[in-house]
């Protein structure tokens, strides 16, 4: 493939060191060609449109887009209509809820540098001024209004800089704000308000397979547990009161694999389930203002599907017929009769859009751009499944370049996703369909065990002391793909972020001969290094996933397989990419995989941002990023 892009190459004037922005340190970087700044260009202007809900009593909606360097929030007058910039600002915006029945205004949450202490801020809409609503330094989330729209309830760390302590405040008035609540964990959660204002209902996550949920009563300040442990662990997720307040809809694992719709009774604790008939799990609900319809979104071998059901009985309403692809942020307008929702799918990024049950016709309000590249030429997913190493069956996604501009055995980049609960789906690739389009190199997707989406049991199989099973599951992958004919098992490489980066470091380690380089973007590269650097609130929440270090044999055990303690088996070119403010996976985890890697010999590439925190927000430090990744698998994959 480099037969028509080689004279090019030779030509192209390189990036010196003033060329890179001086909030970026790079080290051993390969130079970013002119070249791959002109062929790349148009990948790097798509943009999405996130859909966050509809103005009150209005067919008007507030999205969050990127117009400029991060993303802010515009208002939609209707569909098709323009996007008008109503928030200005060098932070992106974390997320947004609408002041209920009067729309005076919305409460946003943004941080600073990538930190994630993040702040809220009322926006009004009659003079667009925004105020700050918290101290500016503790990290506060999860803003719910009251179904009044005259108070707000939040978590925040801001007694101690841990524990997601319950308050409530009149954003009008924040001298008003007040703690109600008082918890010992960074897992909490405000869920709903009840219709009367008087009671709220709480989420506490302990992790991935436990949660639970609590009825505040807000006077008295006490918490009744609703779902106390029992002798199996079970997840407790999204959760409204019903329209009486002597009950909640939620999603729950109790007596299944998957998350179900169920109704809980408060008085008797009695759990109804309303849908049982379908084998996914239900990632979403969304009650209609009148209690008469509710719509359900459940998450189906990763694509989404929607479903109006009668809260009452469960039965099925209708069935919308989408395009395939994954939704979110599903809400009611208050006409009733239509819902709207973000949705994503291989062929087009996020855009908001809607569903009309009266009229059965589905919109798109917003149409992003995509750098003005055709959507049909993008590659569409199929879905890869095998068997792993001990016989369990786990699947990924893979986007081939087109067979006839890439003939031949095509090179493959593996893309291992974070959390580890989470999920990888089939979406819209963005800046990566460079990478298939332009580059000819096929993109997989994995789905390890520990992943989401396949089951509570599933989700557990990479827990504590068979942490490495899941890495197992990516050599079972690369045998998959080593025997398809339309790939190159001689050029493949790895990628990830968070826990995917160090799942991408440790299969360096383990399968570094079948590998050509590695990418590991904000990776867990040091177990022991990461726990007792991580933010305090997310410190029990980890422990429960990675182990406990405090206990000597899970301290040895996390020693011995984090990656930085193998740097010297690590005989391929690694890219390590980091924000300096991430307070998940802190700067100091990184630092210790490229010192490692050094003191070892190996080739290793760095890249870090002095303003970017988990992952980077900020378009230019994005789009260097990007072209920083292309080179480097130019030079380590493609050659």
């Amino acid at each position: 493939m480099f037969r028509h892009i080689a004279p090019l190459l030779l030509a192209a004037s390189l990036t010196h060191a003033a060329d890179i922005p001086s909030n970026l340190t790079t080290e051993n970087l390969p130079p970013i060609t002119s070249e791959t700044r002109a062929s790349a260009g148009r990948y790097l202007e798509s943009r999405t449109a996130v859909f966050h809900g509809w103005l009150p009593g209005t067919r008007e909606m507030l999205v969050t887009t990127r117009f400029a360097d991060t993303a802010q929030v515009h208002h939609v007058k209707m569909p098709g209509g323009a996007r008008r910039q109503l928030t200005f600002g060098r932070e992106p915006i974390g997320g947004l809820v609408v002041q209920p029945k009067l729309g005076k205004a919305f409460v946003f949450s943004q941080d600073s540098g990538g930190g994630e202490a993040y702040q809220l801020h009322r926006f009004d809409f009659a003079d667009g001024r925004s105020t700050l609503l918290t101290d500016g330094k503790s990290r506060n989330t999860g803003a719910r209004w009251s179904r009044d729209g005259k108070q707000l309830a939040y978590t925040t760390t801001r007694r101690n800089g841990k524990d997601n302590d319950i308050h409530i405040m009149d954003p009008f008035a924040p001298e008003t704000d007040r703690e109600v609540f008082q918890v010992q964990s960074g897992g909490w959660s405000v869920k709903s308000w009840s219709h009367d204002g008087k009671k709220l209902l709480l989420g506490e996550y302990i992790s991935i397979n436990e949660s639970r949920l609590h009825l505040l009563d807000i006077a008295s300040g006490k918490a009744e547990p609703l779902t106390p442990p029992g002798t199996e662990k079970e997840s407790w997720a999204e959760s409204a009161f019903g329209p009486d307040d002597t009950f909640a809809y939620a999603l729950t694992d109790r007596g299944s694999e998957f998350m179900r719709l169920v109704r809980l009774d408060f008085a008797t604790k009695e759990v109804r389930v309303l849908v049982k008939d379908i084998a996914w799990n239900i990632e979403d609900f969304a009650l209609s203002k009148n209690g008469q319809r509710m719509a359900i979104v459940s998450n189906e071998d990763g694509a989404s599907v929607l479903r109006i059901i009668d809260p009452q009985t469960g039965a099925l309403i209708t069935q919308p017929k989408l395009p395939l692809g994954v939704m979110g942020a599903v809400s009611w307008n208050s006409n009733g009769h239509e819902i709207g929702f973000s949705l994503n799918s291989a062929k087009s990024p996020t855009d908001a859009w809607s569903y009309d049950l009266t009229t059965a016709q589905l919109t798109r309000w917003t149409e992003s751009e995509i750098g003005g590249l055709d959507p049909a030429k993008f590659s569409e997913p199929e879905i890869v499944r095998v068997k792993s190493f001990d016989g369990l069956g786990v699947s990924g996604f893979l986007y081939r370049p087109n067979a006839k501009r890439w003939p031949g055995k095509r090179p493959c980049l593996v893309n291992i996703h974070g959390g580890p609960e989470s999920q990888s789906l089939p979406v819209f690739q963005g800046r990566n369909n460079y990478y298939i389009n332009e580059l000819g190199i096929a993109l997989f997707y994995p789905n390890v065990r520990g992943s989401d989406g396949y089951g509570k049991t599933f989700l557990t199989l990479d827990n504590g002391f068979k942490r490495e099973d899941s890495v197992k599951d990516i050599g079972s992958f690369l045998d998959a793909l080593a025997k398809d004919e339309r790939l190159d098992a001689a050029r493949i490489a790895v990628t990830g972020g968070s826990y995917g980066g160090y799942m991408s470091t440790a299969s360096m380690v383990h399968f570094g001969d079948r590998l050509r380089c590695g990418i590991d973007v904000v990776g867990v590269a040091d177990f022991l290094t990461f726990l007792a650097n991580t933010s305090a609130y997310r410190l029990d929440l980890r422990r429960v996933e990675y182990g406990d270090e405090r206990d000597p044999k899970m301290k040895e055990f996390l020693a011995k397989i984090s990656p930085s303690a193998h740097a010297a088996e690590i005989k391929k070119p690694l890219f390590i990419v980091q924000g300096k403010n991430d307070p998940r996976v802190p700067v100091s985890v990184a630092h210790s995989m490229r010192d490692a890697m050094k003191k070892a010999g190996g080739t290793v590439s760095y890249l870090e941002a002095s303003d970017e925190g988990h992952g980077f927000a900020k378009k230019p430090n994005a789009d260097f990023q990007f072209l920083a990744t292309v080179e480097f698998l130019r030079e380590h994959l493609l050659k």
